[in-house]
């Protein structure tokens, strides 16, 4: 679809420890209304003050971004009346941005800003109840211009940006609602916004949607609309407001933020994952797509980091990258659910790096610590009986099993299929629960079967 416009409006939850202008927590007590006080409830008599570590953490993004930082940028009250939004107005930067014109994957970012999240509305039967435990967390609105020419590039914009906000370490996927985007999309007619998207998978589809029901029907205006994601569908909320039918004024009870060029300076941008990526290929010699996957997610880079301090990175990476994360695909289990401590899988490919166990007895020991809690595979190793055996008079009496079992197989054998040979190294596998040294196996096999 050669007119398709989109941008994006990124609203990420900051991982703070405290809200963006008062001393409450942003997490602990799942209760709600336990995390909130006059301040972020709108008390009369109350006043906002700044958090310093939401700016740094705001600063880590903007520079990471390639953006231009502001040194003068301040606060503005953006009133709008919803009951979740308890002074009725919202404190946002608008005229003064924290950040401007920056740069991910070939997309401009128009701006970077600071401001707090509303409280939030759970809806129960015919009434609805209000949480202001959110009321004031902190949120930076990352917004790009309409550079993005497909919904797939939008999702891959984001899953870019996630990767970059975890390894700057100013978020944490908490949940769907630590990151929301309002979509912004234009094909033939005017721009339609689409309100408060979660999930990578639901944004696409929503842009998706979206794009088909504007080829079909063309906005003649500007208007905002919602995402049923149960019908996968958009629906009209309203007409698009214009930016000034918010009333933005500044906000009198914060001053202006003033930085200096060393402040600046002070934040120290870490390895990203692209920078990442070239490292471990480089370093620990390892298949570059394997690098490219372990890098993309900043738990899996430490831990491939930390067992390859102990293990050969070749195993380390393969393992990692083939075997840990298939069995999150098939458990639907999410990278960060992983519970596998650096020092168990190191004592587990230590095992099969000095040939003690089998690949199927690793395989197997492997499901059950991505599967349960932390134990020590050596010791589960031990207490099973798993060590591989290399006993050449044991190993010979499970060969001689497998042959009187399948005659068929030797025969096959005999006259030159190859895999019937496989067959029955499969059958002593089964007598030796999966124990048996395979090379060792099939050495003997040859020979019995020659006689």
């Amino acid at each position: 679809m050669s007119n398709i416009r989109i941008g994006l409006e990124i609203h990420v939850q900051l991982n703070t420890r405290s809200k963006i202008f008062c001393p409450c927590p942003t997490s602990g007590s799942e209760s709600p209304n336990t995390l909130c006080c006059e301040i972020c409830t709108a008390q009369p008599g109350s006043k906002p003050s700044f958090n310093k570590e939401a700016l740094n953490k705001a600063l880590k993004v903007s520079k990471a971004l390639n953006c231009t930082i502001n040194k003068t940028n301040f606060f503005s009250r953006k009133s709008y009346f919803y009951p979740d939004l308890p002074k009725n107005y919202q404190i946002t930067q608008y005229e003064l941005p924290l950040a401007v014109n920056g740069s991910l994957a070939g997309i401009k970012i128009r701006r970077i800003h600071l401001e707090e999240d509303p409280g939030a509305l759970l809806h129960k039967d015919s009434y609805c109840l209000i949480d202001y435990n959110r009321s004031g967390i902190p949120l930076i609105e990352i917004v790009t211009e309409p550079d993005i020419q497909s919904p797939k590039q939008a999702r891959e914009f984001i899953k870019q940006l996630i990767t970059i906000l975890e390894y700057l370490d100013v978020y944490d996927k908490k949940s769907e609602s630590t990151l929301k985007a309002d979509l912004n999309i234009s094909t033939t007619g005017e721009k339609v916004e689409i309100k408060n998207v979660n999930g990578l998978q639901d944004i696409e589809l929503a842009l998706e949607y979206e794009s088909q029901r504007q080829e079909k029907s063309p906005a003649k205006q500007q208007e905002t609309r919602g995402w049923n994601s149960e019908q996968r569908t958009t629906f009209l909320q309203r007409t698009k407001e214009q930016e000034s039918d918010y009333g933005y004024i500044a906000e009198p009870d914060l001053p202006f933020l003033e930085l200096s060029q060393k402040e600046i300076d002070a934040i120290i941008i870490p390895e990203l994952a692209l920078d990442k990526t070239q490292r471990f290929a480089q370093q620990y010699k390892i298949d570059r797509q394997d690098a490219d996957v372990l890098s993309k997610n900043k738990k899996l880079a430490d831990l491939f980091e930390q067992v390859s301090k102990k293990v050969s990175p070749e195993i380390a990476s393969k393992w990692i990258v083939r075997d840990i994360i298939k069995q999150l695909n098939i458990t639907k289990k999410k990278i960060e659910d992983l519970n596998i401590k650096p020092e168990y899988l190191i004592e587990l490919l230590s095992l099969f790096e000095k040939k003690q166990i089998t690949d199927n007895t690793a395989k197997a020991v492997l499901r059950k610590l991505v599967e349960e809690s932390p134990f020590s595979p050596e010791e589960y190793i031990n207490k099973h009986n798993l060590i591989m055996k290399s006993d050449s008079s044991q190993l010979a009496e499970w060969c001689k099993q497998a042959i009187k079992q399948s005659p068929a197989a030797v025969n096959e054998y005999k006259k030159g299929n190859q895999k019937s040979l496989n067959f029955l190294m499969g059958k002593v596998m089964q007598l030796s629960n999966k124990t048996a040294n395979p090379q060792e196996i099939i050495k003997i096999l040859k020979k019995l079967i020659s006689k």
